[in-house]
């Protein structure tokens, strides 16, 4: 597909969508998902950086082991319920 060349000083919004819709379609499948991967940086880049942030690989400390038994049997204890967000203030005090 052949697409028109448009000087920067004639390209309105629309022009400017219409223009990058004609460069996507010439694209080969293999570079659109690079494409994607650009334009949902660029639309949301706090979830861009969300997405692409390393795992978390540190081991768990028996503090946090201990603390993630007694939050399971809480909610085992509760039919899977959490506390819900009034008591959740209140005990905080706040």
């Amino acid at each position: 597909m052949q697409v028109k060349r448009r000087s920067a000083e004639n390209k309105d919004m629309t022009g400017n969508r219409e223009h990058a819709h004609q460069l996507i379609d010439c694209l080969p499948e293999t570079q659109l998902s690079a494409l994607v991967g650009l334009l949902e940086t660029i639309v949301d880049p706090a979830a861009a950086a969300l997405r692409n942030a390393p795992i978390d690989d540190e081991p768990d400390t028996e503090e946090e082991r201990r603390e993630v038994a007694v939050a399971r049997a809480s909610l085992r204890k509760n039919g899977g319920k959490g506390i819900p967000h009034d008591e959740a203030m209140r005990r905080l005090g706040l």
